[in-house]
Order: structure tokens, then sequence, then C-alpha cells
């Protein structure tokens, strides 16, 4: 059964519900039970997901490295571990949430599927949407960047670009599938949810973290890696919960504004800006759900600026990780709650790398290049 993340109204699953009445959404009750044997994630912990998965659905998502950060542990002072999300097949963790909502979609009867997104939820849908030979449907802001619609063009989805306010593309998006039967597997989808906590899972197989930190944007990453941890402790595979950190970029942070304000709703971000484009929305469709699990679970909520983004995005370089903007939020939300005494030495904390840097190359610099005749290559050593 289906259930309101706030006034706990419950909905059947035999039809595509998505919200309640009272405008939250929704989310499927916790699961319990004990991993399995099977080489991919979706094996090792069949009984934490609603229906079977079918192996003919899948590009080969999930199963990410967890790579501890050497150079970041020692300046930090604390065991960083970064779950690279950039190998999944469309470049972002977007492709475990598509994967569990084409099954949705399909279990459904839906031969049209479609969603709102200007950026890695975008390629992913119309990614497994041509796999699973599905009509897709892409609806993208009006000032997308161009070298986003190029990475869609090869994937043969319908793309409509639309004019007015993007915060409420999603609701009417919702509105025009139920006319039209189509099944929008929006960010914060519930069957989406359900993809996302398979990151919990496979964090867990190797560490037991005392942080986990989340870029967040419309809050369905945040809400399924929260779910997940909760299913594990739930089926006593766990004792206790990491705290969870969800992190913004300062130019558009409508959660951290209301959580570290006291306030129990989010209000629309006014004029939002930031290089994070990923997780730049003034609106998010899951903040009053992220709200109530962070003052129920004493989670954190940190704003970083773009300055400090950059910084973090370069010293991920460093490990050997390009990543997009908003994946390097995490690193520069760790500086911060080392500086103020929050997270103690040698603590153990996981940082969410959720999308490519290949996503987004408007902002990166050319780097500095010596030129050389093939005669004098020898003396161009000498730096």
């Amino acid at each position: 059964m289906l259930k309101c993340t706030a006034c706990g109204r419950g909905y059947s699953l035999r039809k595509p519900y998505q919200r309640c009445e009272c405008g939250e959404p929704l989310e499927l009750e916790l699961f319990k039970s004990v991993p399995g044997i099977g080489r991919r994630v979706w094996e090792r912990f069949s009984g934490f997901f609603p229906f079977d998965l079918k192996p003919e659905l899948s590009l080969g998502e999930g199963d990410t490295p967890l790579t501890k950060a050497k150079k970041l542990s020692k300046e930090l002072g604390v065991k960083l571990y970064l779950k690279n999300e950039t190998t999944n097949p469309t470049w972002s963790f977007k492709d475990r949430g598509t994967y569990l909502g084409i099954h949705r979609a399909l279990q459904l009867g839906f031969e049209k599927i479609g969603t709102v997104s200007t950026g890695n939820m975008a390629a992913s849908v119309a990614a497994y949407g041509a796999y699973a030979g599905l009509e897709t449907y892409i609806l993208v802001s009006s000032t997308i960047a161009e070298e986003k619609l190029k990475a869609l063009e090869v994937y043969g989805a319908k793309i409509i670009k639309v004019h007015g306010d993007y915060g409420e593309l999603y609701y009417k998006s919702l509105e025009i599938g139920q006319k039209k039967g189509i099944y929008f597997i929006n960010s914060d989808d519930p069957f989406r949810i359900e993809g996302y906590k398979s990151i919990s899972f496979e964090i867990i197989e190797e560490i037991t973290p005392d942080y986990v930190v989340i870029p967040t944007s419309s809050g369905g990453l945040f809400r399924g890696i929260v779910k997940g941890f909760l299913e594990l402790k739930e089926s006593g595979l766990i004792e206790n919960l990491p705290r969870f950190v969800v992190v913004q970029a300062e130019g558009c942070s409508p959660i951290c504004k209301a959580f570290n304000s006291g306030k129990d709703r989010i209000e629309r971000f006014e004029s939002p800006h930031t290089i994070a484009h990923a997780i730049e929305n003034p609106y998010p469709p899951s903040g009053n759900a992220v709200l109530r699990r962070l003052r129920e679970l004493d989670g954190l909520c940190v704003t970083v600026r773009d300055g400090e983004i950059l910084e973090a995005q370069r010293a991920l370089g460093r490990e050997g990780l390009f990543v997009q903007p908003a994946s390097a939020t995490g690193v520069s939300a760790i500086r911060k709650l080392r500086e103020r005494g929050v997270i103690k030495e040698g603590a153990k904390v996981v940082s969410i790398l959720t999308g490519a840097g290949l996503k987004t190359l408007s902002h990166i610099e050319a780097p500095k290049v010596e030129e050389c005749s093939l005669e004098s290559l020898e003396e161009c050593f000498r730096w």
C-alpha cells in the first residue's frame, strides 16, 4: 500500500497514485527482509523491493563504487568515502529510480512515459524509455542549456520546451499524464524512491557510516536513502542510523532556509541562482517531507556557496573523480561541519556523488597548456 508522508492516508497500488489529496508525496510502507546472494544489488536485496525486477529492463545501473578519498580524508580529519553514482549508465543516480519507475509504468499497463527535468533525469528517462520501447516525453525548461539538449537527442524522445514557471511544471505534468495516458516518472515518484534506497544497501555492505551527506533538490534522493536505512534497521541488519545531512546551494536553498529557521513548511525560494544547476529547484515537491524526516531523525541541513562548490569540485578531481558541481556540494558541507566541530575527528562519512562532470562543462576553464616543438620536447619537461 502507498501512504501519504504527511497525513498517513492509504492508497491502492492498483492505480497510478503519486501524490496525496493533501498535496504531499506518497511512499510505500517499510519493507522487512534479509539479504541473499546475487551478483547485483537488485538480486541480493530482492526482498526489499515491491515486485520482481526484470533484468531485461536494466541498463546495468547500481553497484557503484564506494571509494575512500585518501587526500580529503587526511585533510578533513575524517574517514571520507565517496559513493560514485557517475558510473551509472547515463552518469547519474537517477538511473536507479528510473529502473523501478519503468517497472511500475509497465505494471500499470502504460505505453507512454515522461518526466520533467533539465538534466540528469531527462537523460535517464529518455534512455530507459528507448530501451523498453516506450513512447517517451521529456518536458524541459525554456532556459535549458544547449549542451543538455544535445545529450537527449540520441535517445529519440519527444522533447518539449516549456515557457513558464518551472516549479509548477511538475504538477502540470501529472495532470496531463492522467488525461493523455502518460506515466510521468518525476523526481519523487514513490517507485523512484524505491530505486534510490538501493544506494543505502550497497553502502552498508561495505561500511557502517556515522554520517551520510546528500546533495538535495526535489528531495527524492534523500527520501530514498533514508528509507533504505530505516528498512535495514527495521530488519535488524543495523543497530543505529547514520546522521543524515542535506546539502543545498546557498543560491537556492528552500529546504535549509525552512529547516534552519524552524519552519514546518518550505516556501518558494525567490530568484534562485547557483552554479549547481542539478539542485536548483526553488520549490521542491518533497521539501516538506524532507523537513519532517530531518527533524524526526535529528538531521542537518547545510548550505554552501558557489566558490566553495568549485573548490570542492577541484579537490575531487585530485582524487581522480570529475563530478558536476551539485555532486561536489557534499565535500563543501563536510568541511563546514568539521570547522564547526559538528563532525568529530575520525568519523566515517559517506558523500553521495550524484552525477558526472561531463554533463556540465560550460563553467570549466581551459587548462594551462605548454606548447613545444617535437625537436625541443625534452626542454618542455624542465618546469
